[in-house]
Parts: structure tokens; sequence; C-alpha cells
């Protein structure tokens, strides 16, 4: 297990500091920018007297469910889907034609829908529960009803293999989706161009089940420095440990992970993101930092909307 270090910032996150208390700031008076200073040479000045630390923003506030996550977010199934060649089109209207609304009214949210830019014939997925007993009842309700009977032939006719499934829950309270404010398109409407913008999610895969000390180490250095990069974190998700209780749907079992999903305005955007992260200083040492805590390399899912897909980038 890895330990935070003595001064309480995961493995050398750096901090903001009240620089040698220069001014005190009234509550009215505007926040101005901060010095950052790396642990080292903290430690030192600190232990001077020189500087006093201050508590790093989060970057996800505590939000009420109804404006974050809005209770059905719990329990996240992350759904990938090998497919037949040439059929996620298909697969994609059937699902977006029959198994939407279906499902909602079963009990579980449908939170979003991609295209895998890199395998055409993968299709992801996202649903989310109440909870776990929440999940048993949803899924029993939609497999056992007429809808789903319907339209399994025509749906299981697409797929090579659907059992590619992480069972996730929020790596702390309200850091679901938000989903407040977002529409999908109705069944019925007109057909327009595919969405804008590109979903990425990088899993982590963990030597254990996601520590206090790695939490810590994602919410005060390694979702900031996404956001000083300028890039919106949606979503941060480790994985539930909780028994399948519905085994008619496998999941993968014993794959700790944690896993981080992310807005850009498209591919470009991304792959410029993935460059400047290349050359920065900062990333090498995140990725150093974290080392101790992967049993293999991250893997990037590069997602892009369906057109009737909750979620967007952007």
């Amino acid at each position: 297990m890895t330990s935070d270090t003595a001064y309480g910032t995961p493995h050398g996150a750096p901090i903001d500091y009240d620089w040698l208390r220069l001014y005190q700031r009234s509550p009215a008076a505007p926040a101005g920018p901060r010095l950052r200073l790396r642990p080292g040479v903290a430690r030192v000045l600190r232990a001077l007297g020189l500087i006093t630390a201050v508590a790093a923003p989060a970057v996800h506030a505590a939000e009420p469910a109804s404006a974050r996550g809005d209770g059905s977010q719990a329990v996240v199934e992350l759904r990938q889907y090998t497919l037949h060649p040439g059929r996620r089109d298909t697969l994609i209207e059937i699902f977006e034609q029959n198994f939407i609304e279906s499902q909602e009214q079963a009990g579980m949210r449908v939170l979003g829908q991609f295209h895998d830019l890199d395998n055409p014939d993968r299709f992801v997925w996202l649903r989310g529960f109440a909870g776990m007993p929440q999940r048993k009842t949803a899924l029993e309700t939609f497999y056992g009803g007429p809808v789903w009977k319907a339209g399994r032939e025509a749906a299981n006719a697409t797929m090579i293999d659907s059992d590619n499934v992480l069972l996730l829950r929020p790596a702390w309270p309200h850091t679901g989706f938000d989903l407040h404010g977002l529409q999908r398109p109705a069944a019925a409407a007109a057909a327009d161009a595919a969405p804008a913008g590109l979903v990425a999610a990088t899993i982590y895969y963990l030597k254990e089940p996601a520590t206090p000390a790695l939490l810590k180490f994602l919410r005060t250095w390694l979702e900031p420095q996404l956001a000083a990069d300028g890039v919106r974190v949606l979503a941060s998700f480790v994985s539930e440990a909780a028994e399948n209780t519905f085994p008619a749907l496998p999941v993968r079992l014993g794959e700790p992970v944690l896993v981080i999903f992310t807005a850009h305005a498209g591919a470009d955007a991304l792959a410029a993101v993935l460059n400047q992260r290349e050359a920065s200083a900062d990333w090498r040492e995140i990725a150093q930092r974290l080392q101790p805590y992967l049993r293999r390399e991250a893997e990037l899912l590069r997602l892009a909307p369906t057109r009737r897909s909750l979620l967007r980038g952007g």
C-alpha cells in the first residue's frame, strides 16, 4: 500500500501557499493567483515558518444529488461490446429506437452511448443505478420484459461479445456525471449530424482497490492538473466490489480500476492535450507517482457520442 507524505499531500503534490503572509484577503477581496511550490522547497520554507499552507480547492464541490448525479449513479456499468464487422450502426439504431426509454422505465438511467473511434466494431455505453439492490430489480424487470424479448434477437445478432463490463461506483460522493439540464433528442426526432465533442475514458488498472492515498492524489494533484490544462473532468469512478447479483449479465470481477471521464471538443483537441502532456514535466512526475499503484498500462477510450446520447463532449 502506498502512503501519503508526512505533510499530508499525496506523493509530493504541489501546494498553494499564502506567500510570507504579505497580505490578508478580506472576504470581499477578489481571489488572486497563489504561488505553487514543489514539496521539497515547501517543506524547508514551512519548517522555517515562512509559509502557511492553504487548502487546495476541490475540483468537485459538494453538490446535492439533484444537481450532480441525480441519485442514479451509485453504481455505473461501463459496457464495451465487440460487434460483427459493419454492424455497429445497426445496433445503435436498434438501441436508440427501442432500449433507452424502456430501460429507464424499468428503473435505471441510460447515461450515454458512443462510437469507439479506435475500433469501428466496438459499441460503448454507460448506464447507472441507484444502488446494487435497485440494479438487480431493474435488470430483472427489463430483461424479463416485453421490449427486450421483442428486440433481443436482432440486437444479439450484431454482437460477438457483450461481457466486457466494468462495474463502477463514484470515487467519492458527488463525482458522478452532472446530468443537470441535459436532454437527449426524442427517438422520433429528425436525424441530425453526429453531435460535436468527444468523451475520453482513461482506465487505470490498479494493483489493489483504490486506497485513500490514491483518491487524495486524484483530488489534489491529478484532477487539478487536468483543470490547469483546460480539460473538463466529467466524472471519476472506482470499481464496485459488490457481488454481481444479476449473473445473466457477466461483469469483469477482480479487476480494480480507477476511471476518469473527460470532455473534449473533438479528436484533434484531445490529441493536442496528449501531445502537450508528453512534453510536460508535471505529467512525467504524475506518471511516476502513479506507477506504484498500477498493474498495467492505462487504457484510453476515445468515445464519440451517438445522436441520442445524453452525455456529450465539448
